[in-house]
């Protein structure tokens, strides 16, 4: 590869992107090669990444069995483009093979290009079902990029100024670590599960068209709720007539050791799930899955996307479903979950500035605070410890209200000594 001048680039990049396209760390990093749980920098510098991509490496970068058959599409000159106006040999495959691995009566699949757009279309689905359109998200979630999924977001720091909002309410998120009721987990009576009902009482007409609750809400800091907090939201969802939203776009894929869609373990049958990021393994597609109730709301209009199920994402996502939906996958990623989250608590012992570990399998965060008993965030050192961990060659994600989540989503084939070098790497950048 030839030499790249890093500060030209982010020259050329202030000068012809927009101000959103902001690198992560204080010294910008171009990564040119990856493989596994590894990726390279320009420079030839060997990283750990123990962030998936952002979430969204799920079987590993440049996993075996997809440049196999990558290769083997390009040698037999595979049709690179086609809409879902003509057949291919990818799209049904993947669908039924998704749908099987679905909970209760999903049995409709839609393909998108992203999350975001799985949302959006989740959105339409339980408006045009209902015939209702408040749909309440939570305090603290993400749900995408998109003008509708914004109007989701719990979270200033996703939101603009003259953002067009409605059809949207929010209830308080399952945050125990920061519990607004002032309840401890001895003490806890569900009342952010109840905030639901009475949103509804308050703020709405008395009839919604659904609730959307991302299973652990991700870049919200990495919180997880317990597994009643689902049930009883279903129940007010349910009540009100609306329909019940999982968003799976970063716990899904088997990302928690348990089931490939984490709201399984809860007992709670979705009426919708949306899927996205690790579904592609780098490939850009989202997949929204349904009850045949909520499909069959939008026969009889068009509804397009130019590039979504296209044979080679398509293909992508194939080989991640056949892989990370076996018990064998499971088994692993919930024994690496386990080891990692025992090595984050030991750290905690340690070091005073972990407020909380928290997560399930393969999808854990560090909350960071200047103090454990006023919980103060750390959002400064959280962004410090950010960069001392790319010194010390290992890449993490950042999250939270207050930017003093430390997340870790690694590629789910880690191993138990990457498990074992992942948590050197913190301790010391700690």
């Amino acid at each position: 590869m030839p030499t790249i001048n890093i500060p030209e680039l982010q020259a050329k990049r202030q000068a012809l992107l927009f101000p959103n396209h902001t690198p992560y760390y204080d010294a910008p990093l171009m990564l040119t090669k990856a493989r596994g749980t590894r990726v390279w920098d320009s420079e030839g510098r060997e990283y750990l990444d123990a962030f998936g991509g952002v979430v969204s490496i799920s079987l590993g970068h440049n996993h075996p069995a997809i440049k196999a058959r990558l290769r083997s599409m390009l040698d037999a000159d595979m049709i690179q483009h086609t809409t879902h106006l003509y057949f291919h040999p990818y799209l049904e495959e993947l669908a039924a093979k998704l749908l099987a691995l679905t909970p209760g009566p999903l049995e409709r699949a839609y393909f998108s290009n992203s999350g975001s757009e799985a949302n959006e279309l989740a959105l339409l689905a339980a408006r045009l079902a209902s015939g209702e359109e408040m749909i309440i998200s939570l305090r603290h979630s993400y749900h995408g990029g998109t003008n509708a999924t914004l109007n989701l977001c719990g979270n200033y720091r996703w939101k603009f100024a003259h953002q067009p909002s409605g059809g949207t309410t929010h209830a308080v998120a399952p945050y125990c670590y920061r519990c607004p009721y002032g309840a401890s987990p001895t003490s806890c009576n569900l009342e952010c599960a109840d905030d639901v009902k009475r949103v509804i009482e308050t703020t709405t007409a008395g009839k919604i068209a659904g609730v959307i609750v991302e299973t652990i809400l991700g870049v919200g800091g990495v919180i997880d709720p317990p597994l009643e907090y689902h049930r009883r939201v279903y129940a007010h969802c349910k009540q009100y007539g609306g329909k019940y939203i999982a968003d799976e776009v970063q716990s899904g894929i088997g990302r928690t050791g348990k089931h490939f869609f984490a709201i399984e373990e809860s007992g709670v049958i979705p009426d919708m799930i949306t899927s996205a990021k690790g579904l592609g393994n780098g490939a850009p597609i989202g997949a929204l899955l349904s009850d045949v109730a909520s499909a069959e709301a939008l026969r009889g209009k068009l509804h397009f996307n130019t590039f979504a199920g296209d044979p080679y994402q398509s293909m992508q996502a194939t080989v991640v479903v056949e892989e990370a939906g076996t018990p064998l996958h499971l088994a692993h990623v919930a024994a690496r979950g386990a080891e990692l989250k025992a090595g984050l608590e030991e750290l905690a012992e340690e070091f005073p500035q972990i407020g909380e570990v928290r997560g399930r399998g393969l999808m854990l965060g560090l909350e960071l605070v200047k103090d454990r008993d006023s919980k103060e965030p750390a959002a400064e050192e959280c962004e410090r410890l950010l960069n001392r961990c790319k010194e010390e060659l290992l890449l993490v994600g950042r999250g939270g209200l207050y930017g003093n989540v430390l997340r870790l989503a690694p590629p789910l084939c880690i191993t138990k000594t990457e498990v074992a070098e992942l948590l050197t790497k913190l301790k010391q950048a700690l």
